[in-house]
């Protein structure tokens, strides 16, 4: 059996890495906040799939004093990736893998720079999910998993991690590292920022014709630059109708990045928006209007904190 760790369980890991704990998979869950109240009252998951609680797991409030896992999941927000080089191999054996489930273009590269001989892959969460509390984690909608490997030795292990959210039901994948982090991106750099920037939510960016206008723009923006940046597969023109077509049946949903901004948290810029105009840059592509939500969310972090 994989043994698990968590790095940051929060409305990701919460409920990815509670799945698998609730699925009798060996997990050990990382805690800031909220460690003492978890430690005490277990963790709670609010599923549109079904609540669950989750009572007795392995918590820790130091990487330091968890044990070296077969697969670790991180899911921190990044602006606290720089934390990584210090939290990271107190978990890590010669063949351990580790998963960033986080949004953006360049983590997995940065991570590899930093070690470079540890196999690593992408996660991309399709899901909505909130923590709502102490311990307490709301998913409402979605929850497919897509895992992609960045360098060799990741999809040894893949399969396997893939089987073991299968059995727990959580539907899971594999993918091609650049073209699903791009498809990812297509998806979160306009709703993201825009929800922001107009203090809003998804439903209500597409049911204004001139919002989801700019929302298609900005998405068909990222489609070119990724197929720029040499993704396996080009993303077509009309991938952009399709997310916007699977949004409208979402549930009414505030992402990530508008969350952090209604709780006054760093908001994740770097690598949303200023590492893929970065990607760009470098093949010659501009995103005028990408640059430009980069800028007015850099503005509203700055003054509106």
């Amino acid at each position: 059996m994989l043994s698990y760790g968590v790095i940051g369980t929060g409305a990701i890991g919460g409920y990815y890495g509670g799945m698998l704990a609730r699925g009798g998979k060996d997990v050990h869950f990382l805690l800031h906040h909220d460690y003492e109240y978890v430690k005490a009252h277990g963790l709670q998951i609010d599923s549109v799939n079904g609540n669950f609680h989750l009572d007795g797991i392995n918590v820790y409030a130091d990487s330091a004093e968890m044990p070296k896992c077969d697969v670790v999941l991180v899911c921190l927000k990044t602006v606290n990736n720089f934390r990584l080089a210090e939290m990271l191999p107190h978990l890590l054996h010669e063949h351990t893998l580790v998963i960033l489930i986080q949004n953006g273009i360049g983590l997995e590269a940065d991570l590899h720079e930093t070690f470079p001989n540890l196999p690593i892959a992408a996660g991309l969460a399709f899901i909505c999910s909130g923590k709502v509390g102490l311990g307490h984690i709301s998913h409402q909608d979605y929850g497919k998993l897509t895992i992609a490997p960045f360098c060799a030795g990741a999809d040894e292990v893949i399969a396997d991690v893939i089987r073991d959210f299968t059995e727990v039901g959580v539907e899971a994948v594999t993918a091609c590292y650049a073209e699903s982090r791009w498809k990812k991106a297509v998806w979160n750099i306009p709703f993201n920022g825009m929800t922001v920037a107009l203090d809003t939510t998804t439903n209500l960016l597409l049911a204004n014709n001139d919002t989801e206008h700019l929302i298609r723009e900005l998405m068909l923006e990222v489609i070119h630059a990724g197929n720029a940046a040499g993704v396996e597969h080009p993303i077509p023109d009309s991938f952009a109708d399709v997310m916007i077509a699977s949004t409208k049946v979402m549930t009414p949903y505030s992402p990530s990045m508008k969350l952090d901004y209604d709780n006054r948290r760093p908001m994740e810029i770097y690598y949303l928006y200023s590492r893929p105009i970065l990607e760009a840059h470098k093949v010659n592509v501009d995103m005028p209007k990408v640059s430009m939500l980069e800028n007015m969310l850099k503005f509203i972090q700055k003054e509106k904190y």
